[in-house]
């Protein structure tokens, strides 16, 4: 008899939990209809996609997940730790102890009430996690476009559903966070921060590292061997196994100016031609030529038809040239003079830019190098090279390149492994645990700074 009440009480329990499943189920999938719901989500497709996986339970509202929702609801809570903005998160309609006292109440009172608490913590925690890889203000990619795509494998949904699986909950969410060097150096100061008493840096700094953090979330990379070129610092860092390499740049003038781009650097080539860029050539050396034609010969230029040909230089050429420059182009063949000194190296951008010598060398002294047309010069460039064969290894090749340096003689070097190039616009950097501003050269932080502000 005894057995037969435990089995009734048993199926009883189950009966109505099972009801009460259905409802819930019908609650949410009713708000992920509703219009009105759905315009209050940051990313509908992805809430809705992350219900359909748990087949629209709830993911939060429920005491067997009691510490994982108290753990996802105190990351959102902290979000300034991770220069991030709490008034992002539906953070007017949720809270800690909203979620308490709804998962504490009877499980069949206010089920409309904690399906919506439910939905809106969940599209707070995707829009976090969106935040925390992409960043908010991604030039790359729309909001409407993470909701609908995967970027590169990457999709907030599923990391949140996966991370729901997982015993360390706060790990899998974390992880997404970039692994670049530069971003963990932020990350670590503000956690050491907030860590002591709540601290934080002055306000000009902290407005400064969240800018640079943001920046950093839209590169795309997880390479542990790479160059950072940094427009602001006027550096060049190259990283390879916990070794880093650092080098003076000279990068583009505020008129002209050196892009943000990711790409890989494939080949270098000793001893180039320079051809030199139709803007330049129309803008600034052509009436130079005009006043004086030995220019070129001094500089060591020729001129050169739409179909290749070298043209012999007359005043009456030189009318033809003023009258369509459009025409004709400038090379400068290789030597100690030549604007790309004695190594160019090669990456893929649209800019049409590239890494190189430079026979200026004097002009590293300077402590502001905004000088070149957008390409980037780099000191010390033999020593740059030999790293890259070193590290492709091809160290047996570094002699042959000393050589083809020294004697101005063309020479290829590809790369068996192409090394990752990353062009950032950092204002502020981690320089020995603390934080080091440099020059806005292009002004770009501003407007940044502003969007961040507006919603702080």
């Amino acid at each position: 008899m005894k057995t037969l009440l435990t089995f009734t009480i048993i199926f009883c329990f189950a009966i109505f939990t099972q009801a009460q499943d259905v409802k819930t189920a019908q609650e949410i999938s009713s708000l992920l209809k509703d219009n009105g719901t759905l315009s209050k989500l940051h990313y509908p497709q992805s809430v809705i996609r992350f219900y359909a996986g748990i087949n629209s339970k709830y993911a939060w509202i429920t005491a067997q997940r009691s510490d994982q929702s108290e753990t996802a609801m105190l990351l959102l809570e902290y979000s300034s730790r991770f220069g991030l903005s709490l008034s992002d998160y539906h953070w007017d309609a949720i809270s800690l102890q909203k979620l308490r006292k709804l998962r504490d109440t009877p499980v069949e009172e206010n089920q409309s009430e904690k399906a919506e608490f439910d939905i809106l913590m969940t599209d707070a925690l995707i829009t976090f996690i969106n935040h925390l890889h992409l960043g908010k203000y991604n030039p790359l990619y729309k909001s409407s476009y993470i909701d609908s795509n995967d970027i590169n494998g990457f999709r907030s949904d599923d990391i949140l559903q996966n991370g729901r699986q997982q015993t360390d909950f706060l790990k899998t969410i974390l992880d997404v966070q970039p692994k670049i060097k530069e971003y963990t150096d932020f990350q670590n100061y503000l956690n050491v921060l907030y860590a002591e008493n709540d601290c934080i840096a002055p306000q000009r700094e902290y407005e400064k590292i969240i800018v640079n953090m943001e920046r950093l979330r839209w590169i795309d990379t997880n390479d542990t061997s790479y160059i950072l070129v940094n427009i602001p610092s006027y550096t060049l860092k190259l990283y390879k196994g916990g070794n880093v390499f650092d080098f003076k740049v000279i990068v583009g003038k505020p008129s002209t100016k050196t892009p943000v781009l990711r790409s890989s650097i494939t080949y270098f080539t000793t001893a180039p031609d320079w051809k030199v860029p139709q803007s330049i050539f129309v803008k600034e050396m052509l009436p130079k030529i005009l006043k004086s034609p030995q220019y070129l010969e001094d500089h060591h230029y020729s001129v050169y038809d739409k179909n290749g040909n070298q043209v012999e230089i007359s005043s009456s050429k030189l009318k033809e040239i003023r009258h369509n420059p459009y025409r004709y182009s400038v090379r400068q063949s290789s030597g100690c003079d030549n604007a790309l000194g004695a190594v160019v190296f090669r990456f893929e951008n649209s800019y049409g830019i590239y890494l190189h010598d430079t026979s200026q060398k004097q002009l590293f002294n300077d402590d502001e190098r905004a000088l070149s047309h957008g390409c980037i010069r780099v000191e010390n460039a033999k020593e740059l090279a030999s790293l890259m064969l070193k590290n492709d290894g091809s160290a047996n090749k570094i002699p042959i390149l000393e050589n083809a340096m020294a004697e101005y003689k063309r020479r290829d070097f590809v790369l068996k492994q192409p090394i990752p190039i990353i062009i950032a616009y950092l204002t502020c950097l981690i320089v020995d645990g603390k934080p080091v501003l440099y020059k806005d050269i292009y002004h770009l932080d501003n407007s940044l700074e502003n969007k961040f502000n507006q919603n702080k």
